[in-house]
Order: structure tokens, then C-alpha cells, then sequence
């Protein structure tokens, strides 16, 4: 079995919230379009492009657009979103990511994010974590969106590791399907109900530790 040597990270979920920026940006466009949708059906939308996720909220309002149309207003919603997240600070920092970021470099392990956001390079420089990571591969780099692993391969790839070197952590089913796919062992961040399929479930980063990295070794 190969010796973990890097930690592939999520963004959303993982080391920020921004679920909450991405509700509000998607709600306000719905309400223009002239219906809304429920925070239920805003975590179908976890993981998922923004082009996916525009085609969701158009089928839940039986709305239908053009192509042109489409781009204008996943545009839109980038717009407002990326004013929302231009006021984070380092406070949104979900509790224990960055300590045990610190604690990974200093153990000498590799560190990337794997993000569908496209958005990712601006939240970690406002949340000031950009330092902790070797490489980011999000939105702007990928054409695939999870459970398809091609996110977090490249993310191995840009760390000039093995996928079976990695450990992903994941909040997202989808997310953690795409780990286990490209052959690396996962941590899921959440419900141990609901992501099945990861190799150790923890309620968030800071309950994570290096004996329990190494304990995916075994």
C-alpha cells in the first residue's frame, strides 16, 4: 500500500463556507426570473458547476433559455457572488482548517485544493490561507465537473504525487465518489450517513489529526 504523501481539500464546506454566498447569488436570481427555491433544493446544488447548477434552478421554475441567455445569467450570479465573497475574512475560516493545514506542511506533507469553484484563488486570499497550499486546481482548470475525479488528479499530477499517495477531504457525495474513483483514500467532512463511501468520516478538520491520516496507511 502506498505511504500517503499529500492532502487534496475541497473548498466549500472543507476549509470556508460559502454555501450560504452561493444561496443568497442563486435565490436573488431565481426571484428575477420570477419564482424561488428552498435551501433543501440549494444542497442538490453542492458540488456542481455553475452551469449545472443554473440548468437545476431553470428546471425547478420551469423556466427555459437560450444558450446566450444561459451564459448571461450564470454570469449574473458569478457577479453577485463574487461581491459577497470579496468581503470574507479570515473569521469565515471553518474551525480547525487552518491549524491543521499548518500541521500537515510542518509534518512535510504536500497540500492542493481540488475546487469545481472558479472562484477559489479570491477566497483564499481573502481568508489569507493561499500560502498553506502547493497548488490550487479549480473551475478555471478543469472541464469536468465531480463525481468526475479529473479535479483531484490534477491536483496529484501538480503535486508531483501518485493518486494512491493522496487523501482527499470531501463534504460532498459527489466529491467523495470522485476521490475514491481516482484511486485515493478519503476523508469525508460531515455525516457518516451520508457519505457512505469515505474511507473515515469526521465532523470537520478540527477533528482531524495526523494519527488519523496515518491510520489510512494501514
Amino acid at each position: 500500500m502506498a505511504e500517503i504523501k499529500a492532502g487534496i481539500f475541497d473548498l466549500d464546506g472543507v476549509i470556508v463556507d460559502t454555501a450560504i454566498y452561493h444561496f443568497q447569488a442563486w435565490r436573488q436570481l431565481a426571484n428575477e426570473l420570477g419564482f424561488d427555491f428552498t435551501e433543501l433544493q440549494n444542497e442538490n446544488l453542492k458540488g456542481v458547476s455553475r452551469a449545472g447548477s443554473l440548468e437545476l434552478i431553470l428546471e425547478w421554475g420551469g423556466v427555459m433559455k437560450t444558450e446566450t441567455e444561459r451564459v448571461e445569467l450564470a454570469t449574473r450570479k458569478n457577479d453577485w457572488y463574487v461581491e459577497m465573497i470579496s468581503r470574507m475574512t479570515p473569521a469565515e475560516i471553518l474551525p480547525g482548517a487552518k491549524e491543521f493545514l499548518i500541521t500537515l506542511k510542518g509534518a512535510g506533507y504536500k497540500t492542493a485544493l481540488g475546487s469545481a469553484s472558479k472562484n477559489s484563488g479570491t477566497i483564499l486570499e481573502k481568508v489569507g490561507l493561499s500560502s498553506l497550499f502547493d497548488a490550487v486546481i479549480d473551475g478555471n482548470s478543469v472541464i469536468a465537473s465531480k463525481p468526475n475525479p479529473e479535479v483531484f488528479l490534477k491536483g496529484a499530477e501538480a503535486l508531483g504525487v501518485a493518486p494512491d499517495e493522496c487523501v482527499v477531504f470531501e463534504d460532498a457525495i459527489a466529491g467523495v465518489e470522485a476521490g475514491k474513483t481516482g484511486g485515493m483514500k478519503v476523508v469525508g467532512i460531515g455525516s457518516p450517513e451520508i457519505l457512505t463511501k469515505a474511507d473515515v468520516v469526521v465532523p470537520g478538520l478540527h477533528e482531524m489529526t495526523l494519527e488519523k491520516l496515518k491510520a489510512l496507511n494501514r
